[in-house]
């Protein structure tokens, strides 16, 4: 049995189950931040442990950029009552939240987040169907949305469900031929493979921009944010799915989204920008010392964070679209343009090798 392998395994998946928790924990800040800063309002500025306001300096900065509100966000959802209403049908009503997160959570085992600390690769499985396997798991987050409306056994909830599953299964598809002119350029499956040859004749993004375009409006869609929250649409379903939903499986459901919003994002960044390589600076060959392996994951890990900025800013910049809309810009605009892509890519690689 090879101990190394089961030991830094086994690092490196709390390290990425840590990152990713503190990532969705920090974007709900960083959402309210940003949110307050485009409305011209404040923002969380008070939240804050009571011994901090004997730390000159330090504690109030931190106290007035609200670095402790995800904590006390943690500690709510903790404490809450976990209350569970007496018409729903309780076995599917408690499996729902699971399996809406577990899904967002394996995504990004495949994903490489960087190219070797030393001996070890910076990625969890370097999968050799890692694409196939990425759209394998998230085709099943639309069953712990459709379960929790289902099991409310109430109307908002219900529709929720319905609106859901129609609208993940609608934008899987354009999502899914959106990425095929990209696995034709580069000729593999490997995530860490399509890194390589983005690093050795330029980011993916440059040869096929309208793959890009589909994939990121996809994006919205399949994590159910603005301009496509119709699932969970406020003024009209109330919450939607998580309607009837409280305390930590009410927080759940927060958590898959924002780990759906980090997967995604992760997922741009390496099928078209290159993921940790970034040209002209050195950082476009694995890593052969710990100071460039570490800089490769911060590369990684700033090109993802602007992404997780888009998705935020998207949300308070953008109105709702109608279901009827949402539904005619998947079926009858994204889907024959990403047929039109695959076609247009073909043809121009067929001519590119006579």
């Amino acid at each position: 049995m090879n101990w190394n392998f089961i030991i830094f395994s086994l690092v490196k998946l709390a390290v990425i189950v840590g990152v990713v928790q503190g990532l969705v924990a920090y974007s709900v800040l960083a959402e309210r931040k940003i949110s307050a800063w485009i409305q011209d309002r404040v923002g969380p500025n008070r939240t804050a442990p009571p011994f901090m306001k004997y730390v000159p300096v330090l504690g109030p900065l931190l106290t007035r950029l609200g670095m402790f509100q995800p904590l006390a966000d943690g500690l709510k959802f903790l404490l809450k009552e976990d209350f569970t209403p007496a018409g729903v049908r309780k076995i599917y009503f408690w499996l729902a939240p699971a399996l809406a997160v577990i899904p967002a959570m394996l995504t990004v085992a495949v994903i490489p987040f960087g190219s070797n600390l030393g001996a070890q690769k910076m990625v969890m499985a370097d999968l050799n169907v890692g694409i196939l396997y990425t759209f394998g798991i998230v085709s099943l987050g639309v069953y712990g949305i459709v379960l929790a409306g289902y099991a409310a056994n109430s109307k908002y909830p219900f529709l929720g469900g319905i609106r859901s599953s129609a609208q993940m299964i609608s934008y899987e598809l354009s999502m899914g031929m959106s990425v095929i002119p990209v696995l034709m350029i580069a000729g593999n499956l490997n995530l860490s493979t399509i890194i390589g040859w983005q690093a050795a004749n330029g980011w993916l993004v440059l040869y096929s921009p309208l793959s890009f375009f589909i994939f990121l409006v996809a994006s919205f869609a399949e994590t159910n944010r603005l301009p496509f929250d119709l699932p969970e649409a406020e003024t009209e379903l109330v919450g939607g799915y998580h309607t009837e939903y409280s305390s930590m499986k009410f927080a759940l459901f927060f958590l898959a989204e924002y780990s759906n919003m980090v997967a995604s994002s992760a997922m741009m960044v390496t099928l078209f920008f290159g993921g940790w390589t970034l040209p002209f600076w050195g950082l476009d060959h694995p890593a052969t010392s710990l100071l460039l392996g570490v800089a490769h994951i911060v590369v990684f890990m700033v090109k993802m964070l602007a992404f997780m900025v888009l998705f935020i800013w998207v949300r308070w910049m953008f109105p709702r679209f109608r279901y009827d809309q949402l539904m005619d810009l998947g079926w009858r605009r994204f889907l024959p343009l990403a047929l039109f892509n695959i076609l247009v890519t073909a043809i121009w690689m067929w001519m590119r090798a006579k």
